[in-house]
């Protein structure tokens, strides 16, 4: 068994909100939806490895009535925590590292996305035979 997407959602006409956090914050790439899926609105995200392969996705859908998720949240693993703390800082996004280092052989930040939905994102922490982040 894998992984296939997670999920998370956002308020009708929210797409471009969801495009600033994922994509420009987060570094995700944005894909076209399957055409029987495109007029429910929302956007799709992708994260590819070295290989080219599909490493992780993320769906926003639309949601009428919205309610963020403000405990369940996906986790990406990246390499460079601090570029992306920075990114997401640098587009007005709310970034918390209170629990940077509670999470054993991570350090890791908590975010918020432009609809209120929560978001962890942790990196490999430094230590031997590991670079640092």
């Amino acid at each position: 068994m894998r992984l296939h997407h997670v999920q998370v959602a956002c308020p009708p006409g929210g797409e471009d909100g969801a495009r600033r956090f994922y994509a420009d914050g987060l570094g995700l790439t944005e894909v076209d939806k399957p055409a029987d899926l495109a007029a429910r609105g929302g956007c799709w995200f992708r994260a590819y490895d070295d290989a080219g392969a599909v490493s992780a996705e993320l769906h926003v859908g639309v949601e009428d009535p919205f309610a963020p998720a403000r405990k369940a949240h996906p986790a990406f693993v990246v390499d460079e925590l601090e570029v992306v703390a920075g990114r997401l800082r640098g587009l007005g996004f709310e970034v918390d590292e209170s629990q940077r280092d509670s999470f054993p052989g991570h350090v890791r930040l908590h975010a918020v996305d432009a609809h209120g939905n929560r978001v962890e994102v942790l990196a490999a922490a430094a230590g031997p035979g590991r670079e640092g982040t």
